[in-house]
């Protein structure tokens, strides 16, 4: 049971790379280049998608404070 299992993920779980490039006509070497680059660029955008709207809700915190009321003295 477990040695059918181990063959049947090594056959279609490993090999993704290669398996995708002969698909397409490309090197395997482009394909995993472009996985490893798409990774960082996904990792890098959501941090600095992170960090302007870190700055974006502080600077909007910044304008618009709450200011006293007449009637709260």
């Amino acid at each position: 049971m477990a040695r059918n299992f181990r063959h049947w993920f090594e056959k279609h779980g490993f090999a993704v790379s290669t398996r995708l490039a002969e698909l397409l006509g490309m090197k395997v070497k482009s394909v995993r280049l472009f996985f490893i680059y798409a990774s960082f660029a996904t990792l890098v955008g959501g941090f600095v998608i992170y960090l302007t709207l870190a700055f974006w809700l502080k600077l909007k915190d910044l304008i618009y404070t709450k200011r006293t009321s007449v009637f709260d003295l």
